[in-house]
C-alpha cells in the first residue's frame, strides 16, 4: 500500500454473523476480512421458534465487533491500522432494544441479563402481531394522520413500535425499567463514539422511516396523542426518543479511547451513521435510480430509488416504505421483501435431516465423531444435490405447487399470520419436485413485489442480486430470471453489504464527497448475468397465475394467528 492510502472499515452485522471488511477508499480494492459467529446465537439462546420468538444477546454484537475488526487487521499488512480513516457499521433491522437512561441495553445489566425481553429483538421475530393488527387499526380509526400512509399502508410485525408495545405489555419489570429504545444500527456506532445518551445519540434515516413511521411532514414520529391513545404504556415515550435523523454521510464522531484500544485503530477514525444491512448492501451493489437490487439471504429485501417528485406525492401501497434518504441521500429509497427466501431451502433441508440425525444416530455401528462427521457432509450437500436434481425437472412435468409464506409475508401487503402451503403431492413427488415447488414459490413472491411496483407507477429498468443466495445458487437465480422474465445482475464482492458500509464510511470520514462518489470509485462490478430463457418464462405464467389463485384460498380460508 502507498504511504497515503485511505482505508475505511465496513462493518456487516448479520443474523448469524458480524463481519468486517476493510477496504482502500481509492478503488474498492478489498484488503482484508474476518468473520464472527455469534455463540449465544449459534446455540439456539433466548430464541423460541415455536413462538417466533428470536432475540439476540448485544454480548454476542461487543465479541463480535472486536473479534471482527482486530481479526481483519490480522490478516492485513503491516501498517493497515494507521491508515484507517472511517468506519461505518449496518445491522439487521427492526433490532430494537430496551436501554436505561444511560443508553446502555438492559440486557448488559446483571438484572437482565438472562431476559430475553431485555435483549435485541431480531426482525425475524414474530411475537408482535397483534401489537401490529392494533397498530394497523388505531391508524384508520382514531381520527388524525395516518401515520402508515409512507409504510406502505400496512405497520408490520418485524418493527419497531410492534416489538416494542409486545415487550412492554409482556414483562412489566423490562416496562419499568426501560428509559428508550434503540435500533441496533444506532447503538453501535454511538457505543463506539462513547456517547450511548439516547436522547442526543444519531438516529438513522434508514431505521426510522421505514420502521418506525418518521416522517419530516409529521415532525419526526408519531405524535404523542396516537401513541398514548394505542395504549397507555406507550405515553411519553415519544419525548425520550428523537425527532431528528441522519442518512449515512454524516458522521457520529470519532472513535473513543476505550474502543481505539480494543480494536487497534486511532482515536482520529471516524465513524458514520448506521444503517440496515440490505440498504448498505444495495449501496455496495451500486443501486442507481429505478434499478431494483435484491438482496437475497435467509430473507429478501427489495429496494429501488428514484428521484423525488416535485409536486405531489405518489404513495405505493402494500411495501415497507418510502423514505427520502434512505438508501442515496437526495433520492427516494423505497423497500420491500420477502420474510423468508433461503430460510425456505433451510427448512426443507432439516426437514430432510430430522430421520439422519434422529434415526442414523441411534442405530449406526459407527463412532459417534464418524457419524457426526457424516451428518455434516450430507448436511452441507443436501441443497446442492437437490438443486442438480431439481434443475433436470421440466416445469410442466412437476404437479406441486407452494406458496412461500412460512415465516408469513413481508410484502406486499404484509401479513405475518399467513402460513406457507404445498399442493398437487402424489405418490410421485420427490424431494428434488417439492424442492422444486419451493425455488419457484420464492420467484413467484419476488415477481408480485415487481408487479406491485410497476402497478404503482414506480419504473424498474433493471435487476441487481447480490447475497448468499445470489452468489452460491446458479439454479435458483435462472428460475428466478425465468420466472421475473428480466435479466438479473449478480455483484461480484461476496460482501457487498459491507462494502457498502464501507462506502458510506468513505463517504463520512470525508475521502469522497458523497456515498454516489464512494460507489463510482469503489464498486467491485458484476460477475455474471442470469438471462430469462423466454420459453421458460411463458411456462411461469401459468404457474403465476396458479400460485396467485393457491394464495387467494390460503388467505381467506386458513389464515390463522
Amino acid at each position: 500500500m502507498e504511504k497515503n492510502t485511505a482505508l475505511v472499515i465496513g462493518v456487516d452485522y448479520g443474523t448469524d454473523s458480524v463481519r468486517a471488511l476493510i477496504v482502500d477508499a481509492a478503488d474498492g480494492r478489498e484488503i482484508s476480512s474476518e468473520v464472527f459467529y455469534y455463540p449465544r446465537w449459534q446455540a439456539g439462546l433466548y430464541c423460541d421458534p415455536m413462538k417466533n420468538q428470536f432475540r439476540q444477546h448485544p454480548q454476542d454484537y461487543l465479541e463480535g465487533l472486536q473479534a471482527a475488526v482486530t481479526g481483519a487487521l490480522k490478516q492485513a499488512p503491516a501498517g493497515t491500522a494507521a491508515k484507517v480513516r472511517g468506519l461505518s457499521v449496518d445491522t439487521t433491522g427492526s433490532t430494537p432494544c430496551a436501554v436505561n437512561r444511560q443508553g446502555v441495553p438492559l440486557a448488559l445489566t446483571s438484572e437482565f441479563a438472562e431476559n430475553p425481553n431485555a435483549m435485541f429483538v431480531l426482525w425475524k421475530d414474530h411475537t408482535a402481531v397483534k401489537e401490529a393488527e392494533e397498530i394497523n387499526h388505531h391508524a384508520r380509526t382514531w381520527g388524525g394522520e395516518d401515520y402508515t400512509k409512507y409504510e406502505g399502508g400496512i405497520y408490520s410485525s418485524e418493527w419497531f413500535w410492534s416489538k416494542i408495545l409486545h415487550v412492554l405489555r409482556a414483562d412489566r419489570q423490562v416496562a419499568e425499567a426501560a428509559f428508550s429504545w434503540v435500533e441496533h444500527c444506532d447503538w453501535m456506532p454511538a457505543l463506539l463514539c462513547g456517547d450511548t445518551n439516547p436522547l442526543t445519540l444519531k438516529r438513522s434515516r434508514t431505521a426510522a422511516g421505514h420502521k418506525a413511521m418518521w416522517h419530516a411532514s409529521w415532525n419526526g414520529l408519531p405524535s404523542e396523542a396516537f401513541l398514548a391513545g394505542l395504549d397507555p404504556k406507550l405515553k411519553g415515550l415519544r419525548s425520550r426518543l428523537y425527532t431528528d435523523t441522519f442518512t449515512g454521510d454524516v458522521p457520529v464522531g470519532t472513535l473513543s479511547a476505550e474502543w481505539a484500544e480494543r480494536l487497534g485503530l486511532s482515536e482520529k477514525v471516524v465513524v458514520g451513521v448506521g444503517a440496515f444491512d440490505a440498504h448498505y448492501g444495495a449501496v455496495g451493489a451500486e443501486i442507481e435510480p429505478n434499478r431494483l437490487v435484491k438482496v437475497m439471504g435467509t430473507s429478501t429485501c427489495d429496494m429501488i430509488t428514484c428521484e423525488i417528485p416535485k409536486t405531489g406525492e405518489k404513495l405505493v401501497r402494500g411495501i415497507c416504505g418510502q423514505v427520502d434518504g434512505s438508501i442515496i441521500p437526495g433520492l427516494l429509497g423505497l423497500e420491500a421483501g420477502q420474510s423468508a427466501f433461503g430460510d425456505i431451502y433451510a427448512w426443507f433441508r432439516d426437514l430432510l435431516m430430522w430421520p439422519l440425525e434422529n434415526v442414523l444416530m441411534a442405530v449406526s455401528d459407527c463412532e459417534e465423531s464418524a457419524k457426526r462427521n457424516l451428518l455434516k457432509k450430507i448436511e452441507e450437500r443436501l441443497i446442492p444435490e437437490l438443486s442438480l436434481a431439481a434443475e433436470k425437472i421440466a416445469i410442466e412435468d412437476s404437479t406441486v405447487l407452494a406458496l412461500d409464506w412460512m415465516n408469513g409475508r413481508r410484502t406486499p401487503d404484509a401479513n405475518q399470520a399467513l402460513k406457507g402451503a404445498l399442493i398437487g403431492l402424489t405418490l410421485g413427488s420427490d424431494a428434488p419436485r417439492v424442492f422444486r415447488a419451493l425455488v419457484e414459490a420464492t420467484a413467484f413472491g419476488s415477481k408480485k413485489i415487481i408487479e406491485r411496483f410497476i402497478q404503482e407507477g414506480v419504473r424498474i429498468d433493471g435487476v441487481i442480486a447480490l447475497g448468499g443466495i445470489a452468489k452460491k445458487s446458479p439454479f435458483v437465480m435462472q428460475v428466478t430470471a425465468d420466472v421475473l422474465a428480466m435479466p438479473i445482475k449478480v455483484v461480484a464482492s461476496e460482501q457487498a453489504c459491507a462494502l457498502g458500509a464501507a462506502m458510506a464510511a468513505a463517504a463520512a470520514c470525508g475521502v469522497h464527497p458523497s456515498i454516489p462518489a464512494a460507489q463510482k470509485a469503489m464498486s467491485s462490478g458484476f460477475e455474471k448475468v442470469y438471462e430469462p430463457d423466454s420459453k421458460n418464462s411463458r411456462k411461469y405464467q401459468e404457474l403465476y397465475a396458479r400460485y396467485n389463485a393457491l394464495g387467494e384460498v390460503i388467505e381467506k380460508q386458513f389464515t390463522t394467528e
